[in-house]
């Protein structure tokens, strides 16, 4: 069952939720480091290309569960680097997602279900 939220909640997630998403964003970008100095060593030491990719699933783990925690809380991940995330809502009945970004103070923007970031509008917009 879908969990709607209201502005008030959403906004009460936003601390929780920019904690799992900036470390999202730090695991994301460790694990493209490793990823690219692997490929770029031509003949990687098997030891050590061992140890590179354990330490590449440990990540990958451990941004699963990052990830598997903001589903916990009912909001769609849309963007790790970005942060983005959506959470949904009714309004007059109609199902709309909340839209925010990490970084952002506040949910402040919105967006009907059959599009995306680029169709975000402000809260003001919303009847």
């Amino acid at each position: 069952m879908t969990r709607f939220y209201d502005i008030d909640d959403a906004n009460a997630a936003l601390p929780d939720l920019d904690g799992i998403l900036t470390t999202l964003a730090e695991q994301r970008a460790e694990l493209i480091r490793l990823r690219d100095q692997v490929t770029a060593d031509e003949k990687p030491e098997a030891e050590e290309l061992r140890r590179t990719r354990l330490r590449m699933q440990g990540l990958i783990d451990q941004m699963a569960a990052g990830v598997a925690r903001i589903e916990e809380l009912g909001v769609t991940l849309r963007d790790i680097p970005d942060g983005l995330i959506d959470f949904p809502a009714l309004v007059n009945g109609r199902q709309v997602w909340l839209c925010w970004r990490r970084g952002e103070a506040d949910v402040a923007h919105w967006h009907p279900v059959d599009t995306g970031f680029a169709d975000r509008r402000p809260l003001s917009e919303l009847v």
